[in-house]
């Protein structure tokens, strides 16, 4: 019994046992852990959407774009190391392990101090660049001020629980999140309740970005200890802390383009704002409702995408390329299974999903249309994150940047914004809020198209950081 646990709550060798299995093994729990981010993040939301009302709902989700393009730069740590402590785990290369992971404890110390100072300040005027809307200002300033003062934690967490899953592990953070979760979510309804009935809607909407932060330093001292524990495969020392040049410039390489990828899909987002905005709060709230429920159908995606790429890492480490062949092909068929199951879901009930958000028949209403327009793009998302996630557990991170460079920037802001200007009538002066979704299936399939020719050209198996045959 003692050693089934172990072997639960420890770190997973990818490079033995039938692919389907470790897969299995690793990817359910991811699948449920994204279950759970999914109800800590939308807990803010569906709280302040019934309680406080729309325009909180609205200003909440006005925040999200911008928050998330300043921690880019941690979760691109985060994203470097994952791939190198896979593949370094997967080589049986127990000294590389150890230097990766102290010289990414001290970049994130590093990060998250300067982060915080740069992103404080900058809070009000990146709302007002972005033209939110002055109902809802105030409130939306709040919540990013608190969410950027909590910006450590959060990069913390993201890097520490990417360290297990490149060991392998994915239950520990899963009981992690499902605990912070919990957490978040009782915090939300005390403190949104009391400060909004006490001090207004302004404080209610602070009281959310209270309970977020709270959650995440447990989340992130939790998943700092077990790391820090793990002393069987690795040791933390002064001179593993001390940053060298060479695994610096690794994670840099391996982490800087998943980075600039996200940071490019944030920027586009952030981009379309204003002319969303420009169709009034109840546009933005419905479409910050749609983003919460749409979550629900891209965690199939994610998880996959993650089991693929921490196999990928450990089986290239190990020079098993046969396994990973093995291994992208049976992700993908999960993948797609998970994902039309989910979709079909959202579909029968999504309505209920909404109305976790909100009491407005409207938005709901409006909300499951978009979905309904997102219905491809979800089939497509699983075939491009499963193959994404091989080519970067490979060591591929620019040519997965090049993709989404290609989606969210040379494609995805002309021609959604396209369509916005050439849907202005009468019913909608501002353009028709479809549109949004419109553009965003459109350049998944052209995605789709060039994720599949990288792929099959091959060139993403020759980026590995271990080199040598074990």
């Amino acid at each position: 019994m003692l050693s089934t646990l172990k072997s639960l709550f420890g770190a997973q060798d990818m490079t033995i046992g039938r692919p389907s299995s470790c897969l299995w093994k690793f990817a359910i729990p991811m699948l449920i852990s994204n279950i759970a981010q999914m109800l800590y993040s939308a807990a803010d939301m569906a709280i302040v959407g019934r309680i406080v009302g729309d325009g909180a709902l609205g200003a909440v989700g006005a925040t999200g774009s911008i928050a998330n393009l300043f921690l880019v730069f941690l979760m691109a740590v985060g994203a470097g190391v994952t791939v190198m402590v896979s593949q370094y785990f997967g080589a049986k290369d127990n000294e590389r392990l150890g230097n990766s992971i102290g010289n990414a404890f001290t970049l994130m110390i590093i990060l998250s101090v300067v982060l915080t100072a740069i992103a404080v300040p900058l809070a009000g005027p990146l709302l007002r660049v972005t033209k939110t809307n002055n109902d809802i200002f105030d409130m939306a300033y709040i919540y990013l001020f608190i969410l950027f003062c909590g910006t450590a934690a959060s990069g913390f967490y993201n890097v520490m629980s990417g360290i297990l899953r490149g060991l392998g592990d994915s239950i520990f953070p899963l009981i992690v999140l499902l605990i912070a979760a919990a957490l978040n979510i009782i915090l939300d309804i005390w403190l949104v309740s009391w400060w909004s009935a006490s001090w207004g809607d302004v404080a209610g909407v602070a009281g959310a970005a209270v309970a977020t932060i709270i959650s995440q330093i447990f989340s992130a001292v939790a998943c700092t200890l077990r790391v820090l524990r793990m002393k069987n495969l690795f040791t933390i020392t002064k001179a593993t802390l001390k940053l060298k040049s060479v695994i610096v410039r690794q994670i840099v390489r391996l982490g800087l383009p998943t980075g600039i990828q996200m940071a490019v899909m944030f920027l586009s987002n952030i981009v379309m704002q204003p002319f969303m905005m420009a169709m009034g709060s109840a546009v933005v709230a419905a479409q910050v409702a749609t983003m919460r429920v749409d979550g629900f159908a891209v965690m199939p995606c994610q998880a996959f995408s993650n089991a693929a790429s921490t196999f990928t890492g450990q089986n290239i480490g190990a020079g098993k390329m046969d396994r990973v062949k093995k291994g992208s092909m049976t992700t993908l068929m999960m993948c797609m299974g998970f994902t039309i199951v989910m979709v079909t879901a959202i579909l029968i009930w999504g309505k209920y999903l909404f109305a976790l958000f909100t009491k407005t028949d409207d938005l709901i209403n409006m909300g499951m249309g978009f979905i309904r327009i997102m219905v491809p793009a979800y089939i497509i998302m699983a075939v491009n994150m499963t193959f994404n996630g091989v080519m970067r557990g490979a060591g591929d991170s620019v040519g997965t940047m090049w993709i989404s460079l290609l989606m969210n920037v040379i494609l995805k802001v002309p021609i959604t914004l396209g369509l916005v200007f050439a849907s202005k009538s009468l019913l909608w002066p501002e353009g028709n809020p479809d549109m949004f979704m419109w553009g965003m299936v459109i350049c998944m399939a052209i995605g789709l198209i060039v994720t599949l020719v990288y792929y099959r050209i091959g060139k993403w198996k020759d980026k590995a950081v271990v080199k040598t045959r074990v």
